[in-house]
């Protein structure tokens, strides 16, 4: 057992825009939280991985070729491997707890 500090908190990314880290890895799967400020912009890629995102604080929508949505705190998102996706409108900080599996760029090509 291992308690994840830090998983899903807020702190603001600076200069860079956006932030990432991860928090927990394992062959299986990573744990991270990823912020991005209010009016700022999502400049992730696919992921090799499917994911999960549980939005721990702010406000915006995740778009995806198929649908757009509104998040906030506690809204659960998961995105399968290969799927474009962004959040947009970001109008409060938004916090995530992300869940890969397998782990964070462990597949080299979507299956």
């Amino acid at each position: 057992m291992e308690i994840i500090e830090g998983a899903g908190t807020w702190k603001h990314p600076g200069e860079a825009g956006n932030d990432w880290a991860e928090q927990l890895r394992t062959s299986d799967l990573s744990v991270g939280t990823y912020c991005i400020p209010a009016g700022g912009l999502d400049t992730q890629s696919p992921h090799t991985e499917d994911e999960i995102y549980v939005v721990t604080s702010g406000r915006a929508k995740i778009q995806t070729p198929d649908r757009t949505a509104d998040v906030g705190p506690g809204t659960v998102v998961f995105v399968p491997a290969g799927e474009e996706h962004r959040f947009i409108d970001v109008t409060e900080d938004l916090a995530l707890l992300v869940v890969f599996g397998p782990a964070f760029g462990s597949r080299t090509a979507a299956s």
